[in-house]
Parts: C-alpha cells; structure tokens; sequence
C-alpha cells in the first residue's frame, strides 16, 4: 500500500465531534431546565410555608380577637352566645373586620361543630349547612391547623401573564377556634368552632412568577450563550480541520506525483537503454537515406520521409518522459526574457504563416529574470505550441512580459520582485470541468498529446521558485501565465518563496 493511500484511508471527518456537541449541549439545557424547575418549585414551597406562618399568626390573633372582645363580653352581657341576635353578629362582624382589615382576606367563616356556618363575612352562608370541606373536617377532627391553595391559573400560563386579576390566587386557612382559659394542666381548650378563612395571595404569587420569569430567562440566555460559544468552538475547529485537510490532500497529491515520478523513473530507465539508443540509430539512418533518396528522386521517398517524421515525433515523446521524469535543478543565472521569448517566436515563425497563427509580442527592454536559460527557453516554447496546436484553423497569439502587478487590498508577495511572461490565445479556451487538472501529468485533451507539457512547464517554473496560472480571458481564448523571479535592483538572489497564483 502506498504512503498516498495511507493518509487517504485516515482521514476522518468531525461528524463524531459534531454529535458530541449536541450531545452535551442537550445535556446542559437539561440541566438548566432542571435547575429552573427545581428552584421555582422552590421558591413556591417558601412562599407557601410563609403564608401559612402567615395565617397561623392570623387565625391566632383572630382568635384572641374574638375571645376577648367578643366571647367574653357578650357572656357576661347577654349570659350567652347566640348570633341569630342582630347585636351579637353586628358585634362580633365589626371585631373580624376590624381584625382582618389591610391583610387581604376575602372571606371568613366560622363553623359550630355541627359544621353548620354560625358566622360569615357573607351574611347569605350564615346557617347554612354542607359548606363545609374537608379542611373543616380535618380541623374538627385531627384539631389541627390546615391550609389549601387554590389557583384559577395554571403555573405555566402564569409565565406568560403580565398581571393577574386580584383573587386569582387564594390560600385557605382552616383552624380550631378555642376558647383561651385554662382548665388545668395537661388539659387543652376547648374548642367552640372551626375559623374558616380565604386569603388573596396573588401579589405574592406574582413576585414568585416574576423570579421564576427571571430564573427561566437567565437558563436561556445562559444556554443560548454557550451554545453560541460551542458553535463558534465547532467552526473554529471546523475552519482549522478544514485547513488541515487542504494541507493534506494537497501533500497527498504532491506524494503521488512523486509515486508517478519515481514509476517513471523506473519506466524511462528501461525506456532509455531500451528504445533511445535503437531509435537514434533508426533515426540518423533514416536521415541519411533520406537525403540519398531527394537526391536521386526515389520513388519511395516519401515513404522514407515518413519513417524519419515519424523517428523525430517519438524521439520527442521519449525526451518529454526523461525530461519530466528526471528534471534537473536549473542554473540560475541573469538571463533576459525578451531574449528567450524573441528565439522561440523566431523558430516558430515558419509553423505559425503555415496554420494561419498571428504571433505578436510585448516585451520592454532590458527585462531580466533570474533563471536557467535553457529551462526557461523550453518553458516558453512549450507554452506556445500548446497555444498554437488550440488554434488549427488559425487565430491570434499575444505575449506580454512585465512586473506583476500589486492588487488594491492584496497583502505584498514574498520574495518579489516578480515578472510576469503571459501568454493570451484567440482559441476555445480552457475548459473549466478539466482547470483542476490542466497541469497534472498525462492528463491531455488531444487525442495524440502526452500530457506533459503543461506539466513539464510547472515543473521547470516551480523550480525557479515561481507559480504556472491558467485562467480564460472574458472576451475568448487562454491566458497563461509564468511568474519568474526578477533581477533584484541589489543584484540579490530573491529569496525561493513562490507567489501566490491568481
């Protein structure tokens, strides 16, 4: 198995890291909605037992009330207690209210222990029989205090009400009504009655709705909070995954080219002792019986002319594998690039007035790079004939070589300064399905092509420290561009970082 599958194969996505998130995210809004409940349920058990403190202290100051301002006075005036007269009710109506005034009570009862109501803040209730509950019950029985509350809304349309009508929260007090002389020790009071009373908690119950308001509130923003956060973590991570992921496919691709390289390298080994000497041979003998053959006017002449075409054409093939597969490191030196670019225009001047190929060409004076002229030269020349084998039926092919110029808002380039050597073909342009693999080796769009002449071109640029762009210019045609190191004003080497491609 090769080094490139191997990272291929150990690539793994963030999907498990992903589901953990969620997972611990639903974990934490558990646990504030937990918190939440667990605290409002909290609040509403104190609010409870201090209102029933509350109406203990009440009941029993209601009590007091009544014993000492009522009970004992109208003993000792009327002999005895019978409410069914209008002075004692009026007497013992004016001692209750007086008591229970400002302490938001609604109503209160007093039940005889034949659990009919002897007295009632509602003279309508006073006699009546059946009223009682089971708190009454409980009191008369167990002699025991007891209290209920009763909601007319719902804790959780609560959350959601910005005030509620008065009465809309009302805790029940039921208690035994005892008579407060003492019969002996040991010995409790009698009890002359049950004390029924109804009180209107509702502004208290809305200071408890508000903090549970506040307590739900906080658990959201909290949550939200750290589920911004988390997200944030996530496409950090995400970003930086990303990034390392590039950085390997990217030194996946470059370790199977190597993996092309170093098979052809064996492949062009054999290649060379093989095919390149017998073929040499074939073709100098084919040129030399060429020669004798135009020169007697033979008939088979152009069979022979044919065979020589033919030697040159693999001959040509054979040398791009070598020089692909066994480049050599380029001998910097100041070469000019209008130079170059003039002898490779020259030598394909004659093809170019065959197939019709306009060849035109901008070059400053005096622009030099730092490069190996020999390199460079088959660079351009490869670059060229690529254009003009895009245009068969003819067309046009400009060339322009200057200083790479700096885009507004785009940081400096390393390394620079750079010259640019651009070549703009009148043909059909690249096609932008094949971009990605334009310069990869023995990818070719022609039939008889190799595929490595683009690769070939990269590869010598790229030693040079420079970058090889393709793009397809808006108004038709191919642009190709060479980014070569230039002459330092110093006479310094430029340092060997390449510039980005645009």
């Amino acid at each position: 198995m090769s080094i490139y599958s191997t990272l291929r194969g150990s690539h793994r996505p963030m999907q498990f890291v992903k589901v953990l998130t969620w997972i611990f995210l639903m974990l934490i809004l558990t646990i504030n909605l937990a918190l939440s409940v667990f605290l409002s349920k909290h609040a509403e058990r104190v609010l409870l037992e201090k209102q029933k403190e509350f109406g203990l202290l009440l009941s029993e100051n209601l009590s007091h009330q009544i014993f000492t301002r009522f009970t004992l006075p109208t003993i000792i005036g009327f002999g005895q207690i019978s409410l069914r007269v209008p002075d004692q009710f009026a007497r013992l109506d004016q001692v209750v209210r007086s008591t229970i005034h400002s302490f938001h009570v609604q109503e209160v009862r007093i039940y005889d222990p034949e659990l009919r109501v002897t007295y009632s803040t509602d003279p309508n209730l006073v006699m009546r029989t059946g009223l009682a509950g089971e708190g009454v019950k409980r009191a008369l029985n167990h002699e025991e205090a007891s209290f209920e509350l009763f909601s007319k809304v719902s804790t959780f349309s609560a959350l959601f009400k910005i005030e509620m009508r008065p009465g809309s929260v009302v805790m029940r007090g039921f208690t035994p009504l005892r008579m407060e002389r003492n019969f002996g020790p040991g010995a409790k009071n009698p009890i002359m009655g049950i004390l029924e009373f109804s009180q209107d908690i509702t502004d208290d119950y809305m200071a408890v709705v508000n903090f549970e308001r506040l307590v739900y509130s906080s658990s959201l923003i909290t949550s939200m909070v750290l589920f911004s956060l988390i997200i944030s973590i996530l496409r950090r991570a995400d970003n930086i995954s990303a990034e390392r992921q590039a950085e390997k496919e990217k030194l996946m691709a470059e370790l199977h080219q190597q993996e092309k390289l170093a098979g052809m390298g064996r492949m062009v080994a054999g290649v060379a002792h093989e095919i390149r000497n017998p073929l040499g041979i074939i073709q100098s003998s084919a040129e030399l019986v060429l020669k004798k053959a135009k020169a007697d006017n033979h008939p088979h002449t152009r069979i022979i002319e044919a065979i020589y075409d033919e030697s040159r054409r693999l001959s040509r093939t054979v040398n791009e594998f070598l020089d692909y597969a066994r480049p050599r490191q380029p001998r910097m030196s100041e070469v000019d690039l209008c130079r170059i670019l003039e002898q490779a225009c020259v030598f394909l001047e004659r093809e170019c007035e065959d197939k019709g190929i306009e060849l035109t060409r901008d070059c400053p004076d005096s622009t030099c790079a730092r490069g190996d002229r020999d390199l460079l030269y088959r660079a351009v020349y490869n670059v060229l004939g690529n254009a003009m084998q895009a245009m068969p039926k003819g067309g046009r092919i400009q060339v322009t070589v200057g200083p790479r110029p700096q885009v507004e808002g785009e940081p400096e380039r390393e390394g620079g300064p750079w010259l640019v050597l651009a070549v703009h073909d009148s043909g059909p342009g690249f096609d932008l399905k094949n971009m990605d693999k334009m310069k990869d080796p023995f990818f070719s769009t022609k039939d008889t092509g190799t595929g490595l002449g683009l690769a070939i071109v990269t590869s010598i640029v790229e030693s040079h420290g420079g970058a090889v762009a393709l793009k397809n210019h808006p108004e038709g045609g191919a642009i190709v561009e060479l980014t070569l190191p230039a002459v330092r004003p110093d006479g310094e080497d430029a340092p060997r970082t390449p510039p980005a491609e645009a």
